[in-house]
């Protein structure tokens, strides 16, 4: 796996940022009715709360444990409600059990998430914003998540995913 030298300011340390895509783990988390329970627990929307405080923490451990990219989502500043990861050469079943981890964690601060985990071509280039962020490869998962979270969510989904070449899309 080729990496590209930073150009944000990193100076040597090299940048996460696959020069091609290869095959990898997707995952997306969100956070399911958020909205409810900042209304019924009272938490704060603007600012980290007990859970989205926690899900930021949850990440960047998980992040960093398993080199992978964050490509959208992580907020240190308001907290973490959803967020997109990618890691590079790594089946989705690798990581089933730290899932679980955080989907746990999540429900034992008083909510619950949805995740899922996708076998599939991945870039590891983080998006600018949420609409890039959620374009390409990356919208059969939304779909995924969407429909599970339809059904009650706080769920891990893992999934073989789509290996057919990507289309430069």
């Amino acid at each position: 796996m080729k990496k590209r030298a930073a150009i944000d300011g990193g100076g040597d340390r090299p940048s996460l940022t696959l020069t091609h895509p290869v095959m990898g783990t997707l995952i997306i988390m969100d956070l399911d009715r958020m909205g409810e329970l900042v209304e019924e627990a009272g938490l704060s929307e603007y600012k980290p709360n007990r859970i989205t405080g926690l899900l930021t923490s949850l990440v960047e451990s998980f992040a960093s444990k398993w080199s992978a990219v964050v490509v959208y989502g992580l907020d240190r500043r308001r907290g973490t409600e959803e967020a997109i990861i990618e890691i590079p050469l790594v089946e989705p079943w690798e990581v089933l059990d730290d899932l679980e981890y955080i989907r746990r964690e999540v429900e034992n601060a008083g909510g619950s998430i949805t995740i899922i985990a996708v076998h599939t071509w991945i870039t590891g280039a983080p998006a600018r914003n949420r609409r890039e962020a959620y374009t390409g490869y990356r919208r059969r998962a939304l779909r995924l998540l969407k429909k599970l979270k339809r059904k009650g969510g706080n769920t891990i989904y893992i999934d073989s995913g789509d290996v057919s070449p990507p289309s430069g899309d």
